[in-house]
């Protein structure tokens, strides 16, 4: 057996909370890069008013990486952090944390297991309720990743608090929720495609005894959930993205930014980034499910 054994006693809904939280603070930590380089990429040929003459192309994952580090310094690859991780307490905790108390809702009573339906429909809500808490942090989150490709004279924010303020002040509160839309859209499809996907497979693996409940396990699951959210999402993230992004005026409404994209790129625009998207999500995905089982874990035992 590898890693903490399952709690004989399930965990309760405030440690799966709180863990699922802590879970993606971790998962973020480990993979932010590869988000940043997944947000310039998917940013890459935007139009822009004003045009920009002096824009920096990025070629490929490794490239994009290797450019940022070289052009603006190592400490771009973790631009927009702070934001990254007020989201995933505020968000993962709500969407994940809360996903198996939202299912058991949706489950009628006396049924032996759990039908696709009801997960879905767990995964749907959680990630609806999560966008509408945390949205904010999402968009300060983006504007950072997307700031360091700007000149710095012609940067925005020259920080966290500084970004939401600006914000607030020139695009009114609503300009905190741009994007909530195509966000709720995104994170519904990304949700289901992580948690029903990896609930189905490690089920799956559990009922055929063909692995027990430790981290080979979670392993294989969180990988294939990573896989099947990044093919799922990311048309409606390559959109959420270039409309968090964008400034006052610039599109009328999410529906207009997906038009102007696809007028652009057609429909491989909608798959820009997608091999970053992929390896931060799948790997994102596997650090995040492992420590969340672990954490729970660990949890149980400190009550033992």
């Amino acid at each position: 057996m590898v890693g903490l054994k399952p709690p004989e006693v399930p965990p309760t809904a405030a440690v799966k909370f709180i863990s699922a939280g802590t879970a993606a603070c971790i998962a973020d930590l480990c993979t932010f890069p590869l988000d940043t380089a997944k947000v310039r990429l998917q940013i890459q040929g935007e139009v822009r008013i004003p045009r920009s003459t002096s824009a920096v192309e990025y070629r490929g994952v490794l490239g994009t990486l290797s450019t940022m580090v070289r052009t603006e310094g190592p400490r771009s690859l973790y631009s927009g952090l702070a934001a990254g991780l007020q989201r995933q307490m505020s968000f993962a905790s709500i969407r994940i944390g809360l996903y198996d108390s939202v299912k058991q809702l949706y489950t009628p009573k006396g049924a032996e297991s759990t039908g696709l339906a009801a997960r879905v429909l767990a995964g749907c809500t959680t990630g609806a309720v999560a966008v509408a808490c945390a949205q904010p942090t999402d968009v300060v989150k983006v504007r950072f990743q997307a700031n360091g490709a700007m000149p710095e004279s012609a940067r925005r924010y020259s920080g966290t608090v500084d970004a939401y303020r600006t914000i607030a002040r020139e695009e009114g509160i609503c300009g905190l929720w741009r994007g909530t839309l195509p966000n709720i859209a995104r994170n519904a499809i990304v949700n289901c495609g992580e948690l029903v996907t990896y609930d189905l497979i490690k089920d799956t693996l559990l009922r055929a005894q063909l692995m027990t409940d430790n981290i080979p396990c979670h392993f294989v699951a969180a990988f294939g959930a990573g896989f099947c959210a990044t093919v799922v999402a990311s048309p409606v993230d390559v959109v959420k993205t270039r409309y968090m992004n964008a400034g006052p005026g610039q599109y009328r409404n999410a529906l207009s930014c997906l038009l102007a994209l696809l007028m652009q790129d057609g429909l491989a625009g909608f798959y820009k980034g997608f091999v970053p998207s992929f390896l931060r999500l799948g790997s994102w995905n596997v650090v995040m499910f492992i420590s969340y089982e672990q954490l729970q874990r660990i949890a149980a035992l400190a009550r033992t």
